[in-house]
Formats: C-alpha cells, sequence, structure tokens
C-alpha cells in the first residue's frame, strides 16, 4: 500500500490538467507514478488514487452484498465519475471536466496527500474547510484518536 504525504498548491491549466509535483510523484513507485484512478470524494473534492491501491479499495467494495438497499445505493455514489486517468509525458492528468464541476475546481487547486490517495480541492474551499483549526482540531483529535493506546510515542 501506498503511504503518501504532503500539501502541494498547483494551477489546473485551461484544459482541464494538472501537473503532478515532482515531490509527490518521487513517493510512488513502479506503475503508481503513472495510472490512477480519479473519483468524487465525501467531501466536494476529488480523490486521485494510484490504480493499485484502487483497486484493493474496488476489491472491497465489490465484496458488499447487492441485496442489501444502503449498499447498492453506496456503491453507485462510489463508482460515481470514477475515471482512469494516466501522467503524459510532462507529468500531467487531466480531469474530467464533470468532476472539476461537482469539486468546484477552476484554477487554483490543492493536492493533500495522506494515507494512499490525493485529494484534489478548489483552493478556496480547501481553506475554508480548514479555517478553524486550531481549537477544533485539538478537540477533533480527542474524540477520533483519544482512545487509541499509543504507548511507544508517548502521546496519549
Amino acid at each position: 500500500m501506498t503511504n503518501l504525504i504532503g500539501e502541494f498548491e498547483c494551477k489546473i491549466d485551461a484544459k482541464g490538467r494538472i501537473m503532478m509535483p515532482s515531490s509527490l510523484k518521487k513517493q510512488l513507485s513502479g506503475d503508481n507514478q503513472e495510472k490512477f484512478v480519479v473519483n468524487r470524494g465525501f467531501e466536494k473534492c476529488l480523490v486521485l488514487y494510484p490504480l493499485s491501491d484502487w483497486k484493493t479499495i474496488s476489491d472491497d467494495v465489490n465484496k458488499l452484498n447487492l441485496y442489501n438497499k444502503k449498499n447498492r445505493e453506496f456503491v453507485r455514489y462510489f463508482y460515481r465519475g470514477a475515471t482512469d486517468l494516466l501522467l503524459d509525458a510532462s507529468s500531467r492528468f487531466l480531469l474530467p471536466k464533470s468532476l472539476t464541476e461537482y469539486a468546484g475546481i477552476e484554477r487554483d487547486v490543492v493536492l493533500f496527500a495522506f494515507s494512499n490517495r490525493i485529494e484534489i480541492w478548489a483552493k478556496d474551499a480547501y481553506e475554508a474547510l480548514l479555517t478553524d483549526e486550531p481549537e477544533d482540531f485539538a478537540s477533533l483529535a480527542e474524540e477520533v484518536m483519544g482512545k487509541q493506546n499509543t504507548d511507544q510515542n508517548g502521546i496519549s
């Protein structure tokens, strides 16, 4: 599984292409440097997955019981807009117009890389999402991570 990290400000060109930052591309290996799948995120952003990680996630989704109505609904939303992407010779990828419209992406974007994915945000939407950072982040960390046993790193 890929382990990406970083936040990168980029621009989308008139044709809808974004150049993959070289420091982000270096974190990828083999086919993961060129083949991706982009899809809608849970928030108003896009999510770019290296192809091998997409296949793993997709395999899990495909195991859902489709006789369950909520599962079918999830599968439809999850795959809606999913598109294979290939980096060109200049390390650019072309975002489908329907997906850029969904995410409100026009010119300035932020690529937020973590774990096995790269979120693609309209810069203003990304900044608005994180405006309440200091106090709210501490509360969120307590709620999400507060029950984790972290003996090895001393954070509890």
